[in-house]
């Protein structure tokens, strides 16, 4: 019954997207919010991620951007609903379930690609090491906690999060972008496990996926992520 659900509430998405045009077009309706949310480019790391290929890297690219124009066009029609009193229905509250999806969707794969790229390696000495060995003992031991969470049966995302209560490091499987959050938390390490980054490249064998991103981590992003939450404890 719940696959059955979704399927139901993508079927009323799509339906909808597609008429949007078509519906404004008619009632002469303009949208509240405009399409403010921009697709980030990141095709200057096409060649700079070792072990990760270009036509690999493009189509994930495309898929990310579908997630900030389904944002965008999600917020458009809830707008539009808003704006005709019209939010009390069925098909106001489809949308609504799927934009967690569709602005999550977006939200992760830019902590992802944002932190990938050659920087500096981790610091031994650094603030990023040394809530790791705080939290966890060792960076053995945070790295198999994390490394087995990405390797979980299933599609969905391995976040390392700093949690809102006592500003630990606690590793979190997040399922299908919206499913899974820490509320209040803030990721510092991000690494996408839908098959449909690292599939065509890796076929089945994600472990060998999941080393070369850690190749490729970019340890300095991680670590102004790290800084900006002032919940996490310091290093004793």
């Amino acid at each position: 019954m719940i696959k059955f659900g979704y399927v139901a509430i993508a079927a009323a998405l799509c339906n909808t997207l597609c008429c949007f045009g078509a519906e404004n077009e008619k009632q002469d309706v303009k949208p509240i919010i405009p399409m403010t949310y921009e697709y980030k480019d990141y095709s200057g790391l096409l060649g700079k991620l070792p072990g990760l290929s270009d036509d690999l890297l493009k189509q994930h690219f495309k898929l990310y951007r579908g997630y900030v124009e389904n944002s965008n066009l999600l917020l458009q029609k809830i707008a539009a609903l808003d704006a005709k009193k019209e939010n009390r229905g069925p098909e106001f509250a489809g949308l609504k379930h799927m934009l967690g999806w569709e602005f999550d969707g977006m939200l992760l794969h830019e902590y992802y690609f944002d932190a990938l790229g050659k920087g500096a390696p981790l610091d031994p000495n650094g603030p990023v090491m040394a809530k790791i060995k705080k939290d966890y003992g060792s960076f053995e031991n945070w790295k198999s906690d994390f490394v087995a969470t990405g390797l979980m049966r299933g599609i969905g995302w391995a976040v390392a999060y700093i949690e809102p209560k006592e500003g630990k490091l606690v590793n979190v499987w997040i399922n299908e972008h919206d499913l899974g959050h820490l509320a209040g938390g803030t990721p510092i390490i991000v690494m996408d496990v839908f098959e449909h980054a690292y599939i065509t490249q890796f076929g089945l064998e994600r472990a060998k996926y999941v080393d070369v991103y850690f190749d490729n981590l970019n340890w300095d992003v991680v670590a102004k992520r790290l800084a900006s939450d002032s919940r996490a404890a310091p290093a004793k």
